[in-house]
């Protein structure tokens, strides 16, 4: 399940309906707490950071056990998040799956529903009006999972490509220099003046939405929970605001000249 960014007003209806129907609710304990006042009285089980494998496992088993179990992710499930895994280690268990939209539950098996959620980068971009109106690629910065040499290629590809890029997962306590790196790796392909908005906790308390340059963007200023766009070769900052063109004033303004 997404919860999104983490307020009850973000969360779908059918999110609402599932936790207040299962059993049990199963995630990385910021996000219990983020939705605490709607798992009251449930059992409910919570890790810190980097134990995703064990709330998996454990979520799996409450519901092999016949529980009926929620894990929570921020955003959506299927972006960084817990969906992929929850499939992965079903498969590794040898447990027969079956999808929500199946009438009964597998026999000697569970069924998943995968909930979604409002991603980060649908709040990050609302807060800052509009820079994801064109093509735009996603890339992490975290090279946790992920080798860094494979994330330098995309970044390089996507920035000569002239995506509006969304970073996630920018910096860590442990991770300092991926930042920089990668704002040399877009400056190669990407004018000094080119818009970026770093928004930090977005749609939750004390969040931070500011608009900068490509140039001045600064590793001090993001974390963990901060999601930096870029804007393309024709995104605009203005009042406040950032927003890419999707061109259709350029098309409407030629079949008006046709």
């Amino acid at each position: 399940m997404g919860i999104g960014p983490g307020a009850v007003d973000h969360l779908s209806l059918r999110a609402k309906e599932v936790l207040e129907q299962v059993d049990a609710v199963v995630g990385y304990t910021l996000y219990i707490d983020l939705i605490r006042p709607l798992v009251e009285g449930k059992k409910y089980f919570a890790t810190p950071m980097m134990q995703e494998i064990r709330r998996v496992e454990t979520a799996v088993d409450m519901a092999m056990d016949g529980m009926s179990v929620a894990l929570v992710s921020s955003g959506d499930p299927g972006i960084y998040a817990m969906a992929g895994l929850v499939f992965e280690k079903c498969r590794d268990k040898g447990v027969f799956l079956g999808l929500s939209r199946e009438a009964a539950r597998p026999s000697g098996g569970i069924r998943i529903e995968v909930i979604p959620g409002i991603p980060a980068l649908c709040a990050g971009a609302a807060l800052l009006g509009a820079p994801l109106t064109h093509d735009f690629a996603v890339v992490s910065l975290s090279d946790l999972l992920t080798p860094w040499e494979v994330i330098e290629r995309r970044l390089d590809a996507a920035a000569v490509a002239d995506f509006v890029l969304v970073l996630y997962n920018p910096k860590s306590k442990k991770r300092t220099w991926q930042m920089e790196k990668a704002r040399e790796i877009i400056l190669r392909h990407r004018r000094p003046e080119t818009p970026v908005g770093v928004v930090t906790r977005a749609m939750r308390k004390d969040q931070s939405v500011r608009i900068t340059t490509l140039q001045g963007l600064s590793a001090e200023s993001v974390d963990m929970q901060t999601i930096v766009f870029v804007g393309n070769s024709n995104t605009v900052a203005m009042d406040g605001i950032m927003a890419t063109p999707r061109g259709y004033t350029q098309k409407y303004h030629l079949c008006r000249s046709s």
